[in-house]
This record gives C-alpha cells, structure tokens and sequence, in this order.
C-alpha cells in the first residue's frame, strides 16, 4: 500500500500526522485499533487531532498493535517529546556482538555456497568466503565500487545482469520480493529509491507487480549461465528474532542453495577449481 509519508524527524505536534499515517498503511479504523489495542477510540481521536499526547506506554501499545518497525517507533516517541527507546548505534557496534557472532557462525558453515548478511536495503554487510568467489566466476568483483548492494549487483549490465538465465522471470520476482520482505511490510524512503534505480535499468519488466506463474520448482530458481550451463539456485531468508535493537531488526541473512544435483556438482567443481589457483 502506498501512504504519503509524513517527515520521520516530524516535531511533537505532528504526532497525530504520524498515527494516522500508520492506520492508514495498516488499513486500520480508529475503531478497530481501539478494539485491539485497548485504548479508547476518543484518546486515539485526541492523539490524532493533536488535543492530547498519549503516556509512553500507551503510544508504545499502538506501535506494537500498528506493527511499527523499531526505527519508526522512535520516530513516533520522539514527535510525542519522549526519548527514543530503541538503540540506533550501527549493525556491528559492540551491543551487536552475539548477534554478529552467530552470524559469523551460520555463513562459515554455508560453505561451499554463498551466504551473504544484508541491511533492509540490500546492501552488503557480511559475507562468507564463498560468495565472492563464486560471483568472480562471472565478473570481477574487486572491479565494483563498494558499498555493494545485491541487487544492484544481478540488475547491473556490468555485473550480473548478462549471466542471468530468464531475466523476465526473475528480475520480477527478485522486485517482488523487495516489496514482500521490506521490514514492518512498509516501504521506506531509501526502498522506494532503490526500486526507481532497479528500473533505470535496461530490460526490466515495467508489468513486475503481475502475478508470476507457478515454476515446475517448488520456488523461482535465480538462473546463472556460465559456458552455456545454467546454474540454478534458490535462497533461504533468516531474520533476528525478537529483535530490541534497530540494527538487529533490519539485518537479513540469505544463503543460497542449488536448486538442483547438477547444479550442485558444478558449483562444487567451480569452487574447488578457484581454490587450487589462489
């Protein structure tokens, strides 16, 4: 659902703004958050109105009711004049060290195949050693200015854009999946940026929002053809659960799997061959 956004950093009498901003993305009446969250249909119309400003707790219950994500429910505290809740500090500070250890942990036994940690946005943060050098059977990795975003890296005409077997297919779902596995199920500022930059691109289906027909796979195979062989993988998505930090709710880890036998066997083969030339 598209929302006009109301300014994150919006000052204590747009609190009402912000609210109603996220009744509205939920698809949500006055009514039925009063129902389910048990707080009463007038408080949440004062709130609105701007004649009143919730305790921390009560603004804090409807967050939690909206499925506000932890970096907008700062937002939220601070427009009501309260001090953010939630820590903001970067997705590898020192609060993070158990997170980033297990992390460390899930990609090193992903090996031999890629395994790479992202932010909401897709861009890079963590990978094994398995992921560049399998991308550096395509393209020259060390060639890509960094940051390096994953997306941009498949869309690219320069990256992996010509090696990917059934383009149609798979860049529209690979735009779907943005929009399915944006935190909070919203999308933000910078995802609706990285989106519009995903379709400058040449050759990207401008109907992507159309469904996609069944696969003969269980799941959309993201194709590579290398000397004329498609390499077909699929990927699993984990998220931090029950996360209390903004940097653990965003993070994402995605390991890739072959799709099928020969897929595997030749993947193998690949890498193995990378590792006896180093």
């Amino acid at each position: 659902m598209t929302v006009t956004r109301p300014d994150p950093k919006a000052p204590r009498s747009e609190l009402g703004e912000l609210l109603r901003y996220w009744r509205d993305v939920r698809g949500v009446s006055q009514l039925d958050l009063s129902l389910e969250a048990g707080v009463s249909q007038r408080q949440i119309s004062f709130i609105e109105s701007g004649r009143s400003v919730p305790g921390r707790d009560t603004l804090m219950i409807l967050a939690q009711t909206l499925d506000v994500p932890l970096r907008e429910r700062n937002a939220l505290l601070l427009a009501a004049g309260y001090a953010p809740l939630y820590s903001e500090a970067p997705w590898n500070a020192q609060e993070m060290h158990s997170v980033i250890r297990a992390l460390e942990r899930v990609v090193r036994q992903h090996e031999p195949f890629p395994a790479i940690v992202m932010d909401r946005h897709w861009n890079v943060l963590m990978t094994n050693d398995a992921a560049p050098r399998f991308f550096n059977q395509f393209i020259d990795m060390a060639s890509r200015e960094g940051p390096r975003n994953m997306l941009h890296l498949i869309f690219d005409p320069n990256g992996m854009r010509p090696f990917v077997s059934d383009w149609d297919n798979v860049s529209r779902s690979l735009l779907q999946r943005v929009y399915r596995e944006t935190v909070g199920h919203v999308i933000d500022d910078n995802t609706t940026r990285l989106l519009d930059e995903l379709l400058d691109y040449p050759d990207v289906p401008r109907d992507w929002k159309a469904y996609n027909a069944p696969s003969a796979m269980p799941v959309i195979p993201l194709g590579f053809v290398r000397e004329g062989v498609v390499l077909r993988y699929f990927s699993m998505v984990t998220s931090v659960g029950t996360p209390t930090t903004v940097a653990a709710q965003e993070l994402r880890l995605e390991c890739m799997f072959p799709a099928d036998d020969a897929t595997e066997a030749r993947h193998r083969q690949l890498l193995s061959a990378s590792s006896n030339e180093r």
